[in-house]
């Protein structure tokens, strides 16, 4: 319950107000209930709103939060409006960006005497900052993830497809304690690598092909996310070029994390390495994002980014150098920042394997 204390505290949260929680991520970190439905919080009430299939997990998940079930003739809005009405509540804080404008307008329609008003984010923001049993949530998904790619790499061989791959890598990571897969994992060999989201296809790897995949496990609801760009074969001259280029990039940019560091002045360190080298418009997305229950999460390392990094952020530092029709590279950790410093949470090396 402290998380919605703090909530509350955050939103400075009247006497008269309530708040309603639709996403499923802020959900979980509020009350670690998983299923479907939405949270309702006043000063007085922390309720689940669900229907019948989830009412024992959400007693089960959330003790302490009071589990109500919609029924035939009463939806989760118009018991949600019970729940506020039964507080003397005058204004709903809602997840506007979550919730689609008819679900709002049905929503609205529902809270009788209730205005509606955006949450701004708060819940998000709270979640910026990790606490110790989410870092150590995250570093065993990345303990996961990490020795799925030692695995890997025993496995892959020419003649392989990227799908193939892309599936003993999830499966490993399910066979080895993972609940889930953070992402669509991403295997992009030879030309693929040029496309940074690649979706793993049929094409069969061949020898000298550089081959990035980019994955995660998910850890009792927290994501890991890393990326390795490793070879079949000798790769040529120019790839090799070019993933000296991203690890000294990865490698600097990394190594200045700090709180109290500027997001921004972390994405321009890589960015101008790679620009440097006279690949600066090959790098086109931004250096990294947080991670936690979501695998992209605030703050985010690029230049447009205003925030600053403190102590307890866990964000992916991944710089690229992408060239079209011939390939690319990715290389990322995800790191926790600390009192003084940062370290990575992903333990697998990242200089070039040549399988």
């Amino acid at each position: 319950m402290k998380r919605v204390q703090e909530l509350i505290k955050r939103s400075a949260l009247a006497k008269d107000a309530g708040i309603l929680i639709h996403k499923p991520s802020n959900m979980f970190y509020l009350s670690g209930y998983t299923g479907e439905g939405l949270l309702v919080i006043t000063h007085e009430t922390r309720a689940i709103v669900t229907d019948f299939r989830y009412v024992e997990q959400a007693q089960a998940q959330a003790p302490g939060w009071a589990v109500h079930a919609i029924t035939k003739d009463v939806n989760h809005a118009q018991l949600a409006n019970q729940l506020l009405q039964k507080d003397g509540v005058k204004t709903a804080l809602f997840e506007d960006d979550e919730v689609t404008v008819r679900a709002a307008k049905s929503l609205g329609d529902a809270l009788s005497g209730i205005t509606l008003s955006p949450l701004d984010n708060h819940p998000e923001a709270l979640r910026q900052i990790k606490d110790e049993g989410e870092i150590a949530l995250i570093a065993k998904a990345c303990e996961i993830s990490s020795n799925a790619f030692e695995y890997i790499c025993t496995i892959i061989k020419p003649g392989m497809s990227e799908v193939e791959i892309k599936r003993m890598l999830e499966n490993h990571m399910l066979e080895n304690g993972a609940d889930g897969i953070a992402f669509d994992t991403i295997v992009a060999s030879g030309p693929n690598g040029s496309l940074p989201h690649a979706i793993a296809g049929d094409r069969k790897v061949q020898t000298g092909d550089m081959i990035t995949l980019d994955f995660g496990a998910k850890y009792k609801g927290y994501c890991a996310d890393m990326t390795r760009t490793i070879s079949l074969g000798q790769p040529s001259d120019k790839m090799l070029e070019v993933f000296n280029i991203v690890l000294k990039a990865q490698k600097a940019s990394q190594d200045a994390l700090a709180p109290g560091k500027p997001c921004q002045e972390m994405d321009k360190i890589a960015r101008d390495i790679i620009a440097d080298a006279g690949y600066g418009e090959y790098f086109g997305h931004g250096l990294g994002h947080a991670v936690g229950i979501d695998v992209h999460e605030s703050p985010r390392l690029s230049i447009k980014s205003e925030d600053t990094l403190a102590a307890g952020h866990v964000v992916t530092v991944e710089p690229g150098i992408y060239l079209p029709g011939v390939g690319g590279v990715r290389i990322e950790n995800s790191c926790v920042i600390t009192k003084d410093g940062a370290r990575s949470l992903v333990a697998a090396d990242r200089e070039l394997r040549i399988l």
